[in-house]
């Protein structure tokens, strides 16, 4: 296997992503002290640190809903006012045409 300088790629080396990808979940797997959820998680609920930590998530929960709440009315203000430019428009073509009569 001859590989030049420029041309290194995973394939080339002999490295397929299903096995760099197995290797990983192996590793994890055998290792699962490194997936262990952080002491704030993991530790007493009732601690300063836990109420803390709820109260940021709270707080940014709230921010999502006001932002995701401004989006949504926004949404509705441009379709209300579209229907009422549509309805002004057919009203007015309305007038127009029993005017011709």
């Amino acid at each position: 296997m001859s590989c030049r300088r420029g041309n290194l790629s995973a394939s080339a080396l002999g490295l397929e992503p299903r096995k760099l990808l197995s290797g990983l979940v192996v590793i994890l797997a055998s290792h699962p002290g490194a997936l262990w959820a952080c002491a704030a998680c993991a530790g007493q609920s009732d601690s300063a640190m836990a109420k803390g930590m709820n109260w940021g998530i709270f707080s940014l929960l709230g921010v999502v809903a006001v932002v995701l709440g401004g989006v949504t009315s926004f949404f509705v203000f441009l379709g209300k006012k579209s229907a009422a430019v549509s309805a002004a428009s057919v009203a007015a073509a309305k007038v127009e045409s029993t005017d011709r009569l």
